[in-house]
This record gives C-alpha cells, sequence and structure tokens, in this order.
C-alpha cells in the first residue's frame, strides 16, 4: 500500500484554490437558503470533486453524453451538492439559479442526485452503497464493450478505453451491498475503476468508532485493489496535489481497481461546525455560515457569491472538453476506417436498434409438450445471442437453476483467471452470491449503454434486490431480472425458498414489468417483446422481471395476444361466457382444466392468460374490455401468491385463489393439491363467483 504519492505535474493556482472555496460557500448557501440538507461533506469535499471535474476526467460539458467520456457517480448522494457545484462550475448547463433552487419542487438540483433529470448525473443515487456498485457496473459494461468493438487494440490505445471514478463515503462503504460489488471489481480485476473514499469518520450518529472499527484499507487489498491513502495538508484540508498523484498513480495501474482513501475535516473550515455530526445533514446557521466566509475571504454579507473571474476560470473545461472530444472522434475515425465492420455495429447499437431478422431465431414450442420455463427462456438467450452480441448477462451463482448461460465456451473473467472458458470480453457473467450488487452492477452497465444486460436468480431473493430493482424502475433502465423457482411449485426446498408476497410486491413498484409466462412459447414472446422494448422508438426504458417456474407446464399454441400482456387463450363455447378465469404462469393450464369442467356442466367459461399485467395496462380500454367484458360479473383470479394483485379485476363478486400462507417442504405438486390449486377448487370458485354476480 502507498501512502504518500509524491509526484504530481498538477498546475494549482489561487483562481483554482478560490473556484474550490466559491464551491464550498455555495454548498454552505443552497442549505442554508432551504433550510435543510447535507452541507458538510460538499464543503470537505470540494477539492476532490474539483480536481476531477476540472484536472483529471475527460469530458465535455456541452455534450454530456458523449460516448468516450469518462464516468462519475457520486455514491455519497447525500451529498448532491459535491456534484452540482462542479456541473454547475464547468459548465454542463446548472447555473447559480439551479443551486438558489435546491431541494426545491421543479427544480434542477433535487436533494440527491436523479438520472435523466439532470446534465451531468450518471445515475440516481441516495441509498448508500448503490453508486459503488453502479460503478462496478460501469467499468464491467466498458471493458465488455471494448471486446465488442475494438478487442485487439493495446492497453490505453482504444477509443473505448476510459475510467469511472466515484467519490463513496463511510456509509457506502458499510453498506453490504459496497463489500458485494468491491469483491466482484477485484476478481474482475477492474483497472479502469478508481474509487475515492471520503474518510471523514463521521455519520449521522457521530464518530464513526461507534459502528466501525475494521482497517478498510486491509480490506480492500484483500479484496484485490491497489490501494492508497493521500494524507491532509497541515491545515487539515485536502491536498489536491497529493490526490493528483494518486490519481495517475491508479490511472497507471491497469490490472486492479483503485482504491483512495482521503482522510478529511466534514465542514471544513467552518470554525465551530467541521468534524461534527451536525454538519452532516443540516444547515449550518447564518452564523456559521458567515464565519466560515470570513475564513475563505468572502463576503459575510453575500450570498451565492461567484467571481466572474472563477466562472471564466471554470468554464474552460468546455474549451477542454470540445478538444478531447474533437481528439476522440479523430481516433474513432481511424478506428472505422480499419474496422467497418464492426463500425456499422457500433452505429446500430448506439442507435438503439436491433439485428436485422433478429426476431426470426426465436425458437417455437410444440404445442403439448411440458416444459419448464426457465428451461425455455434458456433456449431463446441461447438463440438470441448468436445474433445479438450486445446482449450478455449471467446469474449470482445460480446458472445451471437459472439457465442464463448464454455462452458455455466464454465467461466474463480477466486475464489471468485459470478457468479454460476465461475471456476478458466473455459473454456469460459469474455474479457471485451478490444479488444485491448484481442488480445494482446490472443498473451501472445498462447507464454505461451500448450493451443489453440481464441477471438470474430465485424470485425468492428478489428481496435481497428489490433497492437496486426500485432503483432500475425509478432511472427507467432496461435491465432483464430472471426470477426461476417462483412458486411453492419448486417443491422440497420448502417455505424458506418459495416466493409468496415477491410477485404482488414487485408489481408494486412503479415502471417495474413483472412478467409470469403460462409457457414456453409465452416465454419466447415475452423475451421478444422485452428486447423490443429496449429500441429507442419506445421512448424511456423500463427494467423487466421475468419468472419462470422451476417445474414442466403444458405448452400452447404461440399466441401474439400474450405480447399485450393479457389476452383469451381460450373462449367460452356455447354462448357468451359465464364466467372468466385469469391466470399466469403454471397455474394457467389449471384454470384450462377448471374451464374443461365448468363447460362439460353446460358453463361457457372464458380463460385469460395475463402474463403482464403492466403490458396489459398500457392496451387501449377497448382492448381490455374485449379480454374482460364488464357484463361478465363472474370472474376468478388464480396465482401461487398472494392476491393483492386481482381485486382490481374480479371486483365484488370475483372470488381469488391465492395463497395467503407461506409454504412447506413438500413436493410440488402435492402442495398445489393441498393449498387448493386444483381445476376441482378453481371450477367451485368460478360457481361461487356465478352465484354471487346472479344475486
Amino acid at each position: 500500500m502507498s501512502t504518500k504519492p509524491t509526484t504530481t505535474d498538477l498546475e494549482w493556482t489561487a483562481l483554482d484554490q478560490r473556484a474550490v472555496d466559491t464551491a464550498r460557500v455555495l454548498a454552505a448557501d443552497a442549505v442554508q437558503k432551504v433550510g435543510n440538507g447535507h452541507p458538510g461533506t460538499a464543503m470537505s469535499l470540494a477539492p476532490a470533486a474539483y480536481t476531477l471535474f476540472q484536472k483529471v476526467m475527460r469530458h465535455d460539458p456541452a455534450d454530456p453524453d458523449w460516448a468516450g467520456r469518462d464516468r462519475f457517480v457520486l455514491s455519497a448522494g447525500h451529498s448532491s451538492l459535491t456534484l452540482y457545484t462542479q456541473l454547475y462550475l464547468a459548465g454542463f448547463g446548472l447555473e447559480l439559479d439551479d443551486l438558489k433552487a435546491f431541494r426545491t419542487w421543479g427544480s434542477k438540483t433535487p436533494g440527491h442526485p436523479e438520472y435523466g433529470h439532470t446534465k451531468g448525473v450518471e445515475t440516481t443515487t441516495g441509498p448508500l452503497g448503490q453508486g459503488v456498485a453502479n460503478a462496478v457496473g460501469m467499468a464491467m459494461a466498458a471493458r465488455y464493450e471494448r471486446g465488442l468493438f475494438d478487442p485487439e487494440a493495446a492497453p490505453g490505445t482504444s477509443p473505448f478505453d476510459h475510467f469511472v471514478y466515484v467519490i463513496a463515503g463511510d456509509g457506502c462503504l458499510q453498506e453490504g451491498i459496497a463489500a458485494e460489488a468491491s469483491s466482484m471489481a477485484g476478481h474482475q480485476r477492474l483497472g479502469n475503476l478508481i474509487m475515492l473514499w471520503d474518510d471523514n469518520h463521521i455519520s449521522i450518529e457521530g464518530d464513526t468508532e461507534t459502528a466501525v472499527s475494521e482497517d478498510t484499507l486491509k480490506r480492500y487489498e484483500a479484496y484485490g485493489w491497489h490501494v492508497q491513502r493521500v494524507e491532509q495538508q497541515e491545515n487539515g484540508d485536502l491536498d489536491p496535489a497529493a490526490l493528483y498523484a494518486a490519481i495517475q498513480a491508479a490511472k497507471a495501474e491497469t490490472g486492479r481497481p483503485s482504491f483512495i482513501a482521503m482522510r478529511s475535516i466534514i465542514a471544513w473550515p467552518a470554525p465551530n461546525a467541521q468534524n461534527t455530526e451536525a454538519s452532516h445533514g443540516s444547515a449550518l446557521g447564518d452564523e456559521e455560515v458567515a464565519a466560515t466566509k470570513r475564513v475563505l475571504g468572502f463576503d459575510p454579507e453575500k450570498t451565492f457569491e461567484v467571481s466572474d473571474e472563477v466562472i471564466a476560470h471554470t468554464r474552460k473545461a468546455l474549451d477542454r472538453g470540445r478538444e478531447a472530444r474533437a481528439a476522440w472522434e479523430k481516433d474513432l475515425d481511424a478506428w472505422r476506417a480499419a474496422n467497418p465492420e464492426r463500425a456499422a455495429e457500433f452505429d446500430r447499437i448506439s442507435a438503439g436498434e436491433l439485428p436485422k431478422g433478429w426476431e426470426e431465431k426465436l425458437p417455437v414450442f410444440e404445442a403439448g409438450k411440458g416444459v419448464a420455463t426457465r428451461a425455455a427462456s434458456g433456449k431463446v438467450l441461447q438463440a438470441l445471442g448468436a445474433v445479438i452480441p450486445e446482449l450478455w448477462g449471467g446469474s449470482a451463482d445460480l446458472a445451471g437453476s437459472n439457465n442464463t448461460t448464454i455462452d458455455k465456451t466464454s465467461s466474463f473473467l480477466p486475464e489471468g483467471n485459470p478457468l479454460p472458458e476465461a475471456d476478458p470480453y466473455g459473454r456469460t457473467i459469474h455474479f457471485g452470491i451478490r444479488e444485491h450488487a448484481m442488480a445494482a452492477e446490472m443498473n451501472g452497465i445498462a447507464l454505461h449503454g451500448n450493451t443489453r444486460i440481464f441477471g438470474g436468480t430465485f424470485l425468492v431473493f428478489s428481496d435481497y434486490m428489490r433497492n437496486a430493482v426500485r432503483l432500475s424502475a425509478l432511472m427507467h433502465l432496461p435491465v432483464t431480472y430472471v426470477w426461476t423457482h417462483d412458486s411453492i411449485g419448486l417443491g422440497e426446498d420448502g417455505p424458506t425458498h418459495q416466493p409468496v408476497e415477491h410477485l404482488a410486491s414487485l408489481r408494486a413498484i412503479p415502471g417495474l414489468n413483472v412478467v409470469r409466462p403460462a409457457d414456453a412459447n409465452e416465454t419466447a414472446i415475452a423475451w421478444r417483446e422485452i428486447l423490443r422494448r429496449w429500441t429507442k422508438e419506445f421512448g424511456k426504458g423500463a427494467p423487466h422481471g421475468l419468472a419462470l417456474t422451476r417445474q414442466g407446464v403444458p405448452t400452447y399454441e404461440w399466441n401474439e395476444g400474450a405480447a399485450k400482456g393479457g389476452y383469451v387463450l381460450l373462449d367460452a363455447e356455447g354462448g357468451e361466457p359465464q364466467a372468466v378465469l385469469i391466470a399466469t404462469g403454471s397455474e394457467v393450464h389449471l384454470a384450462v382444466e377448471a374451464r374443461e369442467q365448468l363447460q362439460a356442466a353446460g358453463v361457457p367459461t372464458r380463460v385469460v392468460s395475463m402474463p403482464c399485467v403492466e403490458w396489459f395496462e398500457e392496451q387501449e380500454q377497448g382492448y381490455r374490455d374485449s379480454v374482460l367484458p364488464p357484463s361478465v360479473k363472474a370472474r376468478v383470479a388464480v396465482e401461487a401468491g398472494i392476491g393483492l394483485t386481482w381485486h382490481r379485476y374480479v371486483g365484488d363478486a370475483g372470488r381469488i385463489v391465492s395463497l395467503e400462507h407461506f409454504g412447506a417442504s413438500a413436493d410440488g405438486k402435492l402442495l398445489f393439491r393441498e393449498y387448493g390449486f386444483t381445476p376441482e377448487a378453481i371450477a367451485a370458485a368460478a360457481r361461487e363467483s356465478i352465484a354471487a354476480a346472479t344475486r
């Protein structure tokens, strides 16, 4: 471990220092004006953020989405002003009025950074540790992207080479997700990832000694990271020259991710608030803000003071960005000339288009044959993998169960890994038993752009992933979660592994589409629809969760209605339907068998398969009414989970065949029978509903 980087070619003038101090007083003023927020960290981190944005990173403030840019992630999202002040100073589009509107309705400066809301914000952060995992995903995606387009280039010479920088705080590193992601980064030897740790010893409850005592640097050494510590200046402030030298050393370390510990004093140089927990999440107070301004040589009577000299100096980032982008585009043109086929692929993928004829590769499954939907999903992935090179993914150590191995001969693993299938640019990711980090890494991969990601585990373990899944939806990210073993049908593993509340709980996340196909052909159609929704013609993206069976289920004829989320699988015979049976997944075939019993008894019955409630709700009212006629009040919904989803569909006269308790360790077929998931029980529920509807 290096503790004192000694060489630097950093140019640091009095104007640079004044810009750093300007960022500090802007942070204090913004929080003071709105009356709430997190000023202390933004004040102490100003030298680090300024060094990154003005002295280190390759970016163009006029084109924040430039593909060749370095990425920056503020994992410590509560300190959003750390980022906002630099976006303002560098010219990303924020202006002084935006800082004055901090944390207020309609502003570009919400309490935590939000992707898609503010230019220059690469990811939505707030829940601590998420940004660390996002950054790991971005670094993984950068390597895979390089493999798609320029795998033979020498290190550091490709237009697809860039760095991912992340600032993390004590809270980020205490969260388990950061440990999962950091372990993954070390294992993958992500030399393009550089993390700056704000080691300020303060959390909301006071000194971090209340909760943490491990040697964090040794922990990161054990993960396989390149570790450095940057000492403070004598006055307690961060040392930009030492930090710059450490970053240059980190960039030179191409075989490991880099961890730079920065000992800082929160709220420096506020005379009374520095090094206090109060400065973490509260306004400093008018007197303390004024005192801080005096220390820094600002007029205590002025607010949001920015000199013309400072803003003219920092906005030179626009000129540097334009020059950097022009140089990159020149390199890209040379690459294009040497790689015309790859260039065409790059253009297609960048445009958000899928290859011509890709849908023809979708497998069509023979009707009548029993196939587990997890197995069908695996066949779809292997078929599409051959024609959609940007599609990649894996599993949280459950690939054999999730059927998520897109290519058995190609594993995304770094050079030096002993496995014969190891390939730095491999298709199949081994996320390890790290579900939470997997989901957040998938978010980072999607945010990075130019690849399409999926990841699998058991549905019950979506609980481990939930916070990251929620952020997928919040950011409208086109990631796909493959959740298998979707009910008590998984059998003897018992209630710890049998999802009960999960489908309804996941459907409660706004913007997440939960797809539970009834059979192999619905699974293929579901994948097709998910991939189509990845294209730019659909506008904002959305995450999807596929809920798939362990057990085999009957296969029905291909029906395009599945792409609409709900459709008439089998209509009533002998007249208008007297009852409608609505089912998902493995329960659809039970509804079909119940229909046979009802039809035989002279009760015309319709079966509706509804693989995706969210897709169904997107359809026009006329279509929805054609599937679920308002005139038919007798309805039964069938799903092997809690029934929260279905009350709005069955109405007052309806019945729900659901599971309102945990399962048990026994054969799946026995559990279905014991818990009332039988054609007989469904038919009986239909008769009850008919009786209730005719009262």
